[in-house]
């Protein structure tokens, strides 16, 4: 074997294990809404405050500004 084809399995080999460790961290995750769901909080409102948590403020502003918006224009209260 070459020291390409070499590098190339080592290569290979790396990003299954990575790919491994992310399905056990997503498994992980899953588990933690499940968790909260158990104690009586809603998953899907958990996950989009974790997303709202992950935007810049001024990109979290801009969005609740245009929900806003949106909500007023088709009457929703």
């Amino acid at each position: 074997m070459s020291e390409a084809d070499e590098r190339l399995r080592l290569l290979i080999e790396r990003i299954e294990r990575l790919e491994e460790e992310k399905k056990g961290i997503g498994d992980d995750i899953k588990d933690v809404y499940l968790e909260g769901k158990a104690t009586g909080y809603d998953p899907k409102a958990m996950r989009q405050v974790v997303r709202i948590r992950k935007m810049k403020p001024d990109d979290r502003r801009e969005l609740e500004a245009l929900t806003e918006v949106y909500k007023n224009a088709l009457g929703i209260d």
